[in-house]
């Protein structure tokens, strides 16, 4: 009998994700990761599947063999994304569609899968990223701020229709973090973005792995679709 809880951690082989990934693996828990590229991580509690999960029948096998090997889930980390950052004016139409592909669709199709997972949990979780873009309204960042924005609404909706089965839905707000999705936005207007925070300084994994726990927890079965942004903003 596994110990601890099973945490599905998505965009798991970099950045945020891998940082989620280690922190619950020393928590003693069970994840389960999924990312395009290989994933550095070597634990025995630790499977990693290499899938692109905008092609939802990946996504399908891929949960397939989830139930099969580690029959549910306590809790899902929507984490993979994807920015486009540039004036919507000069943004090729098929950048956008990118954006939301992965950060809206296929998001959609993951919660999907993992529901019947989820079920059976004691505690059962569901956590999605947003972006203080939202709230701020930056400007270049319109196609991935709407993106996050959409996922915002889905989640509080999402959070009425399964609070009877006992899953929470909710969401947090990174506010900058030095990893790679902000890579090609100068120093100048990040640190423009970071002086408009309450808090003025730039957030790091751990800040947003404080919050993740905090919706993790078995205490944190009321609340539900909830979006926390990190430095004051909203």
């Amino acid at each position: 009998m596994r110990s601890g809880r099973q945490i599905f951690v998505s965009g798991c082989s970099r950045g945020l994700g891998l940082a989620l990934v280690e922190h619950y693996l020393a928590a003693g828990d069970f994840v389960i990761g999924c990312s395009r590229s290989e994933c550095s991580v070597t634990s025995e509690r630790f499977a990693h599947f290499q899938v692109d999960v905008t092609d939802s029948a990946a996504v399908s096998q891929m949960f397939r063999e989830i139930k099969q090997r580690f029959g549910h889930l306590d809790a899902l980390l929507n984490n993979a994304g994807t920015a486009a950052m540039s004036p919507f004016a000069l943004q090729p139409a098929a950048a956008a569609k990118k954006v939301f592909d992965l950060n809206v669709h296929a998001v959609f199709g993951m919660t999907g899968q993992a529901l019947r997972l989820l079920r059976s949990s004691p505690h059962p979780r569901i956590v999605n990223f947003s972006t203080v873009a939202v709230p701020y309204r930056l400007e270049g960042e319109a196609a991935y701020s709407a993106s996050k924005a959409a996922i915002e609404q889905w989640s509080r909706v999402l959070a009425h229709e399964l609070g009877g089965m006992g899953i929470t839905v909710n969401m947090v707000g990174p506010s900058p973090i030095r990893t790679e999705l902000l890579r090609g936005i100068s120093e100048e207007a990040l640190r423009k973005l970071i002086d408009r925070q309450a808090i003025r300084k730039w957030a790091t994994p751990q800040d947003v792995i404080n919050v993740v726990d905090f919706f993790l927890r078995p205490e944190s079965d009321m609340i539900t679709g909830q979006v926390l942004y990190l430095g004051g903003a909203g």
